[in-house]
């Protein structure tokens, strides 16, 4: 039996006081799932209503997001699935509260816990969603255009799977953009399945 700690909780996250974010957000969010999952996704940083449960991908990007894995036979459950920053950076604006998104030096803060968790759950591949996840995982700014659906080994030896982050997919502007995104962002899900089969 390993006695290898367990991945960063929520408790841990939120006594680290290196980044400010801690300050304004409701609590830490942690990853979630199995140690030793063959498959982690990695999105950018909790949402509103991630920041409010305390659990990743719950909230509008997270509901897209199990539909798309459901359709391309990844199975929640068994994958592990965190984010890159670890508290929810926003503006205040009355009573809604503006997503802002994670710059380097946030990125820089949280990459311990997820260096911890990758460590730990130590899968075969790790879909990063989103230019946040991209750049926390391979230490460098990429486009995702270039590098989307294809297999980037990092100097580390961790093999990353580059597509969209499922809010990307709301912000489209029309459904015909929305239907075809869509379609294309399963595709990416079931390549990545397919890499750890």
């Amino acid at each position: 039996m390993s006695s290898a700690p367990p991945p960063p909780s929520k408790k841990d996250i939120d006594a680290c006081r290196r980044c400010p974010l801690w300050e304004r957000a409701t609590q830490g969010v942690p990853g979630e799932g199995p140690r030793r999952a063959r498959i982690m996704l990695v999105g950018e940083q909790p949402g509103d209503e991630e920041d409010l449960a305390g659990r990743p991908f719950v909230g509008p990007a997270g509901r897209l997001f199990n539909r798309a894995a459901e359709e391309a036979g990844i199975d929640r459950p068994a994958a592990y699935v965190t984010n890159a920053v670890k508290h929810f950076k926003f503006k205040p604006t009355g009573r809604r509260r503006l997503h802002q998104s994670p710059d380097a030096g946030d990125i820089t803060y949280y990459r311990p816990f997820l260096k911890r968790e990758i460590e730990l759950v130590a899968p075969r591949l790790v879909v990063s969603l989103g230019a946040t996840a991209l750049r926390a995982l391979t230490g460098k700014p990429l486009a995702i255009t270039k590098v989307r659906g294809e297999v980037i080994e990092t100097a580390d030896g961790l093999r990353v799977f580059p597509t969209v982050h499922p809010s990307y997919l709301l912000r489209l502007p029309d459904p015909e953009s929305k239907e075809r995104e869509y379609a294309r962002f399963v595709a990416d899900l079931r390549a990545a399945k397919r890499e750890v089969a």
